[in-house]
């Protein structure tokens, strides 16, 4: 089985987790990505703790079937690999700051003057463009700039440090792989690549699908618990008696009955279906008060048989082992090189005529290096001329 992708050759010199994450949901489509990795300057997922031996878990994860080979891309004779890779893999992807790929001479416009149909995705924070370009920053900060966290948390506590990287995955990375796969998809029709400028911070922007929309149009202002789905209403998490959470969501007139029909207070679905702020406070307040009666675990037993979009809070480990999850096969094998195999996250994306079975965890540094070179029609005394040259790891 090769996959809807497997037509597809990627270079891929990103590193941390937006680029990463990215080419990992291509490589398990059936791509071909090769990482091009510093042999002194190692990914710093590489390191992230907890480690499954000797291996960070998030980096096994992250860099599934691809393979790596190690270049100093300060060196003309690294850059020349990268060349000659280029007439056969005519996708780049990259998450340097702007200019630092232009500086290697690995910019853009000299690549493609190599191969035109070139695709170049660059993932930076800010863009390309603007005053922040050149500035550092994180998942957190580019949540604030763009205006989600303003929207999101307590208002007595403030906005919450999400256990999840928003900004860089539902911003960075998938933004990045539409964009390359629309790009692919015109390239098919006209021959020529192009060039795409992925900033998280645009892209955690255009996530304000709903209060974004009322803002430009109306300007009403979303704030934190001001609107239905973000605390301003009873759609929100309620404490069980021995302390453990429930989700509720029945904001349809169907589910809001049943709701209250199972807490023995059908009365209060009329309040759940008023507009009226006063009354979706006065019924949250109702609900922290039931849900509080019982322990989470005869609560989850009575909403089981239930269609009222309430459902309970579940740890990772809980979530792992929930039957819809594991119906999904949503956590795979994974093999890794001299021992059993490992425990991985699986493609989400189910396909009617499949995607091929994972074919190893994150490689070491440049564990391919030397097929990769032998591939371009290196023999072994250049080879080992690079290797004494320290221009490969």
């Amino acid at each position: 089985m090769s996959g809807p992708l497997s037509s597809l050759k990627i270079l891929d010199f990103s590193t941390l987790l937006p680029g990463p994450f990215a080419s990992l949901l291509l490589a398990d489509m059936g791509a071909e990505v090769l990482r091009i990795e510093s042999p002194t300057r190692p990914d710093l997922v590489r390191v992230l703790p907890p480690h499954d031996g000797e291996v960070s878990a998030a980096h096994a994860y992250l860099n599934r079937n691809k393979r790596s080979i190690a270049l100093d891309l300060k060196r003309p004779e690294a850059i020349e690999v990268v060349r000659q890779l280029l007439i056969d893999h005519d996708i780049v992807l990259e998450q340097f700051r702007p200019g630092v790929m232009e500086r290697l001479g690995l910019g853009y416009e000299a690549l493609r003057a190599i191969n035109p149909r070139l695709i170049y995705v660059s993932i930076t924070g800010y863009g390309q463009t603007g005053p922040y370009k050149d500035r550092a920053g994180h998942d957190i900060n580019y949540l604030a700039l763009s205006g989600l966290a303003a929207q999101t948390g307590r208002k007595d506590s403030g906005p919450l440090p999400l256990g999840v990287q928003v900004a860089d995955v539902a911003g960075g990375s998938f933004h990045a792989v539409m964009g390359l796969l629309a790009a692919v998809i015109q390239r098919q029709q006209t021959g020529e690549g192009q060039y795409i400028d992925i900033s998280m911070t645009d892209c955690s922007f255009t996530l304000h699908a709903m209060g974004g929309s009322a803002y430009l149009a109306c300007g009403e202002e979303p704030s934190m618990e001001s609107q239905a789905l973000n605390g301003g209403s009873f759609y929100d998490y309620y404490r069980t008696r021995d302390g453990r959470w429930l989700s509720v969501g029945s904001l349809e007139p169907q589910f809001m009955q049943q709701l209250c029909a199972a807490l023995g207070r059908p009365e209060l679905a009329a309040r759940g279906l008023s507009p009226r702020p006063e009354d979706q406070r006065a019924l949250k307040r109702e609900l922290q008060v039931a849900f509080e009666l019982r322990d989470f675990d005869e609560w989850c037993e009575l909403f089981a048989g239930l269609d009222a979009c309430v459902e309970p809070m579940l740890s990772l480990s809980e979530a792992v082992e929930h039957p819809q999850l594991k119906a999904r096969e949503l956590v795979v094998e994974v093999p890794r090189e001299g021992g059993d195999g490992q425990r991985q996250i699986a493609c989400p994306i189910k396909f009617s005529d499949g995607i091929p079975a994972p074919r190893h965890i994150g490689a070491k540094v440049g564990a391919h290096t030397v097929d990769v070179l032998r591939e371009l029609g290196y023999d072994d005394e250049r080879i080992a001329g690079l290797k004494a040259g320290k221009v490969i790891g």
